[in-house]
């Protein structure tokens, strides 16, 4: 009885090492290779995959390293590991290997005739098990080690796409901060910073808020609609149409690669702001025919706001009254051998600088680079009272500004200082800018003289305005010009050169070098103007905002 058990066991043994190394190991190699090639494609073109994830609530499609390369890979590993067991305990174990237990053919499962025949099929039975099972256990196994390796390369590819996310993220941010680029709304309710533009595709408009190296691609996104949108500002990111994330409103194309540099234009009403601004539009054009300097309207918008104020002059010789309670700023391009700004200028109303309250929704004035003042020296009580009759009369004929330049400085700088910071307050440029020169010059005693325009407005009665300046700006100039001179009907192109230099001059102080445009003594001024009075207008006409 020994001998036939030993014989069923040698027998047992070698048909199970000829199933294992001449049909099951490799069988079962196989299928789980194949089974996990199988999971990644390729696909039957036109057909949805169900590997790709739906977009959800972004416009792009996840980038496969960040979602789908996981999906995948788990995908893999899971369908070999299921290939085998399936092939297993069906095929081999539930079919063949039971139908030879019970003398049957394992192919067809019809029972053998002879019984020799179904005693030798059961003796080869348990063989044929061990086989398979030794078979799925060595493929498993080798599955294993495959599956470990891919998931390392899997990591490592992770691993490396993030950092090449994160270096294309740090590249961006270091050329921002290099170039001092911080991206702020021009629209007044909003004047928010923000880090970061939304942007929207130029197949579909649809709108990426997160238009930048992340999940959703390193160099590029792709939009729903299938077009490759670039992530990054040097790759050409800042040509496609931007729009504020807060506020909704469009924003000037190549605002996230363009250094901002924001100028309020701050007086009371009717000391000539608005002619003033207008008067260094026209300048800075001026200058951009003589010069390296280059000048655009950075939206179709300024530059119809620009032609609608260039007509109401070129009709009247004056502007309307600036209407709202908040400005939005004229934006303009500036270049200058290789170096760009985006200049927003904000011209606030008048009545804005009233009191305290008012000044304070001017949110804009917390990211100014450098202040206009326009001082408007007839509307200084002080100054009045020293006039005789007739000067008196042409003084009401410039309508001078309400209020007084040392009260609109006073609320200015307080909300200034609240706003911006004391510290930074007083690194700001600021550019004094005495208007209505055309009319001081008709005046004896308010003559403007050649130089020294600082010390000659303490010398007619704003000592304080100046030795406050003194205190609180340690970085100021002065200019006297007359805006309607520059403005009015056969403007002065020299008066609109001389209103340019006030911008020029705060430009140069963002590292725009533009100083050779500067008159080379900070205290020269031009030669006295001959220029008719004020015209008769009507009052709401002959406001000099």
């Amino acid at each position: 009885m020994g001998w036939l058990i030993t014989a069923v066991l040698q027998v047992t043994v070698v048909t199970g090492a000829g199933v294992f190394l001449f049909r099951s190991f490799w069988e079962f190699l196989a299928l789980g290779l194949s089974s996990s090639a199988k999971v990644l494609g390729p696909r039957t073109p036109s057909t949805p995959d169900p590997r790709v994830l739906p977009v959800g609530a972004g416009p792009a499609q996840p980038a496969y390293w960040s979602g789908l390369m996981w999906v995948d890979t788990y995908g893999s590993t899971r369908a070999a590991a299921s290939g085998i067991r399936h092939r297993l305990t069906g095929r081999w174990m539930g079919v063949t290997a039971r139908r030879m237990f019970t003398g049957r053919k394992p192919s067809t499962g019809v029972r053998l005739d002879h019984g020799i025949t179904r005693f030798a099929v059961r003796v080869l039975a348990p063989g044929t098990a061990l086989g398979a099972i030794a078979g799925a256990l060595l493929a498993s196994a080798v599955l294993v080690l495959v599956h470990l390796v891919m998931w390392l390369l899997v990591c490592a590819v992770w691993l490396a796409a993030i950092a090449w996310v994160t270096a294309l993220r740090g590249a961006d941010k270091a050329g921002a901060l290099a170039l001092r680029i911080r991206m702020k709304c021009p629209y007044p309710g909003c004047y928010r910073a923000f880090p970061l533009a939304v942007h929207r595709c130029p197949g579909c408009g649809t709108a990426h808020g997160e238009l930048r190296p992340g999940r959703f691609g390193a160099l590029w996104h792709v939009c729903a609609c299938g077009r490759r949108l670039v992530t990054v500002s040097l790759a050409g990111r800042d040509r496609l149409a931007a729009q504020c994330p807060h506020c909704d409103r469009s924003l000037p194309a190549g605002i996230g690669r363009l250094r901002i540099v924001h100028v309020p234009v701050v007086g009371g009403t009717s000391s000539g702001k608005t002619m003033l601004m207008a008067a260094a539009v026209a300048g800075l054009h001026a200058t951009a025919g003589r010069s390296a300097l280059e000048i655009s309207f950075a939206t179709a918008d300024d530059r119809r706001d620009v032609v609608d104020l260039n007509g109401q002059l070129k009709n009247t010789g004056w502007v309307r009254k600036t209407q709202g309670g908040q400005p939005r700023a004229l934006m303009l391009r500036i270049t200058h051998r290789h170096r760009h700004r985006l200049l927003y200028l904000y011209d606030p109303m008048g009545e804005s600088l009233y009191d305290v309250d008012s000044t304070r929704r001017q949110e804009y004035l917390a990211h100014a680079d450098g202040v206009v003042l326009v001082v408007d020296v007839l509307a200084d009580p002080q100054v009045r009272r020293s006039l005789s009759a007739d000067e008196e009369e042409l003084a009401l004929g410039a309508s001078p500004s309400d209020p007084g330049p040392w009260q609109t400085y006073q609320t200015f700088t307080g909300e200034l200082s609240a706003l911006a910071g004391r510290r930074r307050r007083g690194r700001l440029p600021l550019a004094v800018v005495v208007t209505k020169r055309d009319v001081l010059d008709r005046i004896e005693r308010l003559r403007v003289p050649a130089t020294g325009i600082g010390p000659w407005l303490g010398t007619i009665g704003l000592d304080q305005l100046v030795r406050d300046l003194g205190h609180r700006f340690r970085t100021r100039r002065y200019w006297a010009l007359s805006a309607y001179a520059a403005t009015g009907t056969g403007p002065l192109v020299s008066e609109q050169r001389r209103a340019a230099e006030a911008v020029l001059w705060i430009l140069s102080r963002s590292g725009l070098r533009v100083g050779k445009l500067l008159p080379k003594d900070p205290r020269a001024a031009p030669a006295p103007l001959s220029v008719p009075g004020p015209r008769k207008a009507p009052v709401q006409d002959r406001s000099t905002r």
